[in-house]
């Protein structure tokens, strides 16, 4: 495996610039997601690491070596697409193999490389059978297996799990984890799915508009995002925000809300006096057991999931969502009261976006 290392990379169509000066190092071993909105440029980010696509400034370092003039085949890289790419003429075996054997290796060798990573991914059974007779999720194996039997220096992922339903992605997200877990492989994965980023990854990198807005691993995004974007990007259901204004200070430091209602923040929390701020509250912080601050409105929509239900309420003329339990049997138009303890609202300054709590 090796490490890679991106050095003011930019890209640029004509006189439109998509990547503006990305830094980004990877260690050997450790898992990357790249997450962000369409048209971020994690995907354009990723071609240029593969050397499909040509940065217009910056360098590639890949394991202490600039790639940056290299073409895709001289950099020792394994992608693996959203479209699974398979020729369909071919068998489940001459297509992991067919790379291997374009390079001119022996049969025999071809032959263990391609049945040791088949053994890997639960395929041998399945060697000898068309694409059109597999699954999406296998053919997804297949090739991440044609990935591997390269043995390259860094695995990377365009959205490989997109074209699955709900059940094969969750799935294939445990088998490309276990695989990671296995391999202990250098990989860069892009994804728009911030639950695929959060269960997969060991760092995420936050994309917007072709800038990094933040990186760390899951949790510290999930617990302190450091601006607004970062915030609503992270968590599923999306964070809840409220405009506010500051009130008071240490102890008593509050943000009165657009219905008069109060908020209680944490003490250490860096604003002062009258300043806008926009709080960001999780919906699993927000619950009708819980201690803090009360926030309540005219229930608009009870989804229930199962083990909990999610319960959409008005708060100062905003939708609001609280995680409660599966035992919330209220309906549209009841009055619903939820708390958020102090040390679990997120705060920042309206103007900028910022985070301004520790």
């Amino acid at each position: 495996m090796a490490s890679i290392e991106l050095k003011d990379v930019r890209k640029a169509f004509g006189s439109l610039e998509v990547i503006h000066g990305i830094d980004l190092a990877a260690s050997d071993g450790e898992f990357i997601a790249l997450v962000g909105p369409s048209g971020c440029g994690k995907s354009t980010l990723l071609r240029i690491i593969a050397g499909l696509e040509d940065a217009s400034d910056g360098d590639i370092v890949i394991d202490g070596a600039v790639v940056t003039e290299l073409n895709a085949r001289q950099r020792n890289v394994a992608m693996v697409f959203q479209s699974y790419a398979l020729y369909p003429h071919m068998t489940v075996e001459q297509n992991m193999g067919f790379n291997l054997k374009l390079s001119g290796q022996p049969k025999v060798e071809v032959k263990r490389k391609v049945a040791e990573a088949a053994q890997l991914l639960e395929l041998t059974e399945l060697l000898h059978r068309r694409p059109f007779q597999l699954s999406g999720g296998q053919r997804q194996r297949v090739a991440m297996g044609r990935a591997i039997v390269r043995d390259p220096a860094l695995f990377l992922f365009d959205e490989p799990l997109s074209n699955l339903d709900a059940k094969l992605r969750i799935q294939m997200r445990s088998e490309i984890k276990a695989l990671h877990q296995k391999m202990k492989a250098t990989s860069i994965y892009v994804t728009h799915d911030q639950i695929e980023a959060m269960t997969l990854a060991d760092r995420i990198v936050v994309l917007n508009k072709g800038r990094i807005e933040q990186q760390g691993s899951p949790l510290q995004l999930y617990r302190k995002p450091a601006n607004l974007f970062v915030a609503g990007f992270i968590g599923s259901p999306t964070m809840n925000f409220l405009e506010a204004t500051i009130v008071g200070s240490g102890a008593t430091l509050r943000a009165r809300i657009g219905d008069g209602s109060f908020v209680a923040l944490g003490p250490d929390t860096r604003v002062s006096e009258g300043q806008a701020v926009t709080l960001g509250i999780r919906p699993e912080h927000l619950n009708a057991r819980a201690a803090g601050s009360e926030l309540s409105g005219n229930v608009r929509l009870v989804e229930p999931t199962g083990a909990q239900t999610h319960v959409t309420f008005e708060v100062a003329g905003r939708s609001v969502i609280a995680i409660t339990d599966e035992n919330y049997s209220g309906n549209p138009g009841d009055r619903f009261v939820a708390h958020a303890e102090p040390l679990a609202v997120h705060v920042f300054d309206s103007q900028s976006g910022r985070r301004v709590n520790p």
